[in-house]
């Protein structure tokens, strides 16, 4: 949607062809229905690092086409924006439907020609590649001729927008790689039933890592969700992008610091504290001060302590187990959730045969590849449409 504008701004008869009933169905989902734009991050340094899978790729698509450029963009087309915690950047209303309807209005203006229930059976290439790309093949057989084609399908995440992963069948035909596309951003599934029992729970200001025996993969402090497969919430979809293929060749322990402020010493000190306080209490009503309320049983059932003991009655070894669950909550890591669950698609069209400042085939001349059908990818907070905005922006500069 945004290099057809940007393309017809230039005077060029352009045409999008979409298989759907309607524009803009994955982003109307994204950000939970409320459009994560981009993100107000001060750099494009800060862009960078945030990209997981080959960030060096688009340092010249973000030089041409920064975050802050986005944003003039869509304030431009009369979508208003406000910035929230993590540099978020959401339209002022919440509702990505306005800036999907900013987009198709600007694209209607520019007299942008808008297929609908249209499916793309092939690229049509010529038996010489280098003779370049010279149209497509529509799924009822008509052939539609023109001078560059921008294959912009996205991935295989959320199946039910259209992302069915055409884009790596027409890359194929045209002889380019595609890494294999996997899930990303995306809940963990969770062996232990206990895990299961907390579905619903959200934790804030906890400290999430994952390890292989002793070895440390991944660490980040912020937000963890419970479900009823698992976990999820922001530290754990970013964990699905850094270790997801690592995950996928076998388990790995999952640990919760469930107060990550206090050192094991201050631990103690303050669980001794509630305990003097109350010393007659029994231990399900003192651990009210310390956990959520759904997850004392578990604490307790783990700890191999019994609810109803007096707090007096509990000694030093038997508190040291409930101070290791409460710094390392256990979990075993079984996998990562499907398509069906995953916020984008890692893996794609191998960028190693795509010009970097051009979004441009390096096989065949006139075929440019945007967006999440490329091998890139990035953690959570409006850095994955800032690629998609990027790579358009730079494909029609080209």
């Amino acid at each position: 949607m945004l290099a057809s504008i940007l393309l017809a701004q230039r005077g060029f008869e352009v045409h999008v062809f979409e298989k759907n009933e309607k524009l803009g169905k994955k982003l109307f989902i994204t950000g939970k229905g409320r459009c994560n734009v981009t993100n107000a991050c001060e750099t494009v340094e800060d862009l960078l690092r945030s990209v997981v899978t080959n960030p060096k790729f688009l340092y010249s698509a973000f030089y041409q086409c920064s975050n802050y450029q986005i944003m003039d963009f869509f304030e431009s087309l009369g979508v208003p924006l406000k910035v929230e915690r993590g540099g978020r950047v959401f339209p002022r209303s919440d509702h990505s439907s306005d800036v999907i309807r900013a987009l198709e209005r600007r694209m209607r203006e520019l007299h942008v020609h808008i297929h609908l229930d249209t499916r793309v059976r092939e690229l049509l290439i010529g038996p010489e590649k280098d003779a370049g790309v010279h149209g497509i093949r529509l799924s009822n057989g008509t052939v539609v001729e023109g001078d560059r084609v921008l294959v912009a399908t996205g991935g295989r995440s959320y199946p039910t927008t259209g992302a069915d992963g055409s884009g790596y069948l027409f890359a194929k035909e045209a002889g380019h790689e595609v890494i294999p596309p996997v899930p990303s951003l995306a809940p963990l599934l969770v062996r232990e039933e206990y895990v299961r029992r907390l579905a619903g729970l959200s934790l804030r200001n906890i400290r999430f890592s994952i390890w292989e025996e002793e070895k440390c993969l991944y660490e980040e402090f912020g937000e963890l969700l419970f479900t009823h497969h698992g976990i999820s919430g922001p530290v754990v979809l970013s964990a699905s992008s850094v270790v997801g293929r690592r995950l996928r060749e076998g388990r790995a322990k999952g640990r919760i610091d469930l107060k990550p402020a206090l050192s094991e010493e201050q631990l103690d000190a303050r669980i001794l504290r509630e305990f003097d306080k109350s010393p007659n209490k029994r231990l399900k009503n003192v651990a009210s001060s310390l956990y959520p309320a759904s997850l004392i049983p578990v604490i307790i059932q783990l700890s191999g302590l019994a609810p109803e003991q007096p707090v007096h009655t509990i000694g030093r070894e038997e508190r040291r187990r409930i101070l290791e669950l409460t710094k390392a909550f256990p979990m075993t890591i079984e996998g990562v959730a499907g398509f069906q669950e995953a916020i984008i698609t890692k893996g794609g069209v191998c960028v190693r045969q795509i010009d970097p400042s051009t979004m441009g085939s390096k096989l065949v001349p006139g075929l440019y590849f945007i967006g999440e059908v490329l091998d890139v990818d990035a953690l959570t907070g409006g850095y994955n449409l800032q690629i998609a905005w990027s790579t358009a922006w730079a494909a029609a500069n080209a």
